[in-house]
């Protein structure tokens, strides 16, 4: 297997020739050696394994990420509402007729 360089330096490179070659020994260093492996396809990436922490950490990141999103969001539509005003809901209905 070779280390690519152009990656963090845990991570090695391997072909999924290789991957299906050498799988349970990818699967241990990935679950207990917590070691990165992207896996190629005709010199391209593919896919990542990844230590299952890792990718628990990237779902909190990617909830905090979502959490942040809805709070801009919401600030910005209270920041809209302050300068424009806002409709009561009763109004509002019988604007649409509804």
């Amino acid at each position: 297997m070779k280390v690519s360089s152009t990656r963090v330096p845990s991570t090695q490179s391997v072909s999924t020739v290789e991957a299906r070659n050498e799988f349970s020994t990818l699967v241990n260093r990935v679950a207990f050696g917590k070691e990165r492996v992207v896996l190629t396809r005709r010199g391209k990436d593919l896919l990542a394994m990844v230590p299952l922490e890792d990718l628990q950490m990237l779902d909190r990141l990617m909830d905090r990420l979502e959490d942040q999103t809805d709070v801009d969001d919401a600030l910005e539509a209270l920041a809209e509402a302050e300068k424009h005003g806002t409709t009561h809901l009763a109004k509002l209905r019988a604007e649409l007729d509804l």
